[in-house]
């Protein structure tokens, strides 16, 4: 039975005939996660979570539609790791401007990029295609910090690590290797201390910083983790999704 809110799994029939408030676009990347997670992890978390929150804000009466999660992220510092796809910053403001267009074509107004890849960072992105979609409201999240890991996990890591190990555990328990084969996820850091601070940033070189591409020890994961994980942050985000839908664009501040 096809899900109302996925918009790959409806028909033009039920499109037409629906009035969706808020379309949210997953996007992911694909890459390396150590040795024990797919490439597909990133995308496999966005489909879960874009989903799992359109449910739930489906149920409480938000008309919410999830566009198909794109596959490709920024991989401009791993691009000497065998097939880890990169989609240059300008790319993706091309893809998000034609999606947009689409979008306010068909009358939704809001759009909300969900992303699941730290190398993806949406905001002068969206500066610059709202710029050109005045009817349209644009704004972004990064559902791996919406809530305080620390409170879910030992140590979350920040890529391959406990947090995502656990999630893919849980959702895709056959396409993970056994733990025993994962690396350590041990990370080097930058010399120089105000990078190290986070003050001053600059694009990390992943091979030199991980041996196994993971950042974040993956030890101590379970599915149970990763299921009380995803139960929090999916309602979090419908929470908001709600709430979104409800507030009209000319009206949104207080």
């Amino acid at each position: 039975m096809s899900r109302p809110y996925i918009l790959s799994e409806v028909t033009w029939q039920a499109v037409r005939s629906t009035a969706y408030e808020v379309a949210v676009l997953p996007w992911g990347a694909t890459e390396a996660h150590n040795y024990h997670l797919p490439y597909g992890t990133d995308v496999f978390e966005c489909n879960y979570i874009a989903a799992e929150s359109a449910r739930i804000s489906w149920e409480r009466g938000a008309k919410v539609v999830v566009l198909p999660t794109v596959p490709f992220g920024v991989n401009t510092g791993q691009a000497d790791i065998k097939l880890n796809l990169n989609m240059y910053p300008s790319t993706q403001m091309a893809v998000l401007s034609d999606v947009a267009e689409s979008v306010s074509r068909a009358g939704i107004p809001k759009l909300v990029i969900l992303n699941g890849h730290g190398g993806n960072d949406f905001k002068q992105i969206i500066r610059e295609v709202q710029a050109t979609h005045d009817d349209l409201f644009i704004c972004t999240t990064n559902w791996y910090r919406i809530l305080d890991g620390s409170s879910y996990f030992d140590d979350p890591g920040d890529h391959a690590g406990e947090m995502e190990t656990s999630i893919v555990m849980h959702l895709h328990p056959n396409l993970v290797a056994p733990l025993s084969e994962a690396g350590s996820g041990t990370a080097r850091q930058f010399r120089v201390r105000a990078l190290r601070e986070g003050w001053a940033w600059a694009e990390r070189k992943w091979s030199q910083i991980t041996e196994d591409t993971g950042v974040g020890d993956p030890a101590p994961s379970t599915p149970e983790k990763g299921e009380t994980f995803l139960r929090d942050v999916t309602e979090k985000i419908a929470e908001f999704l709600v709430e979104l839908a409800g507030c009209p664009n000319d009206d949104l501040y207080e």
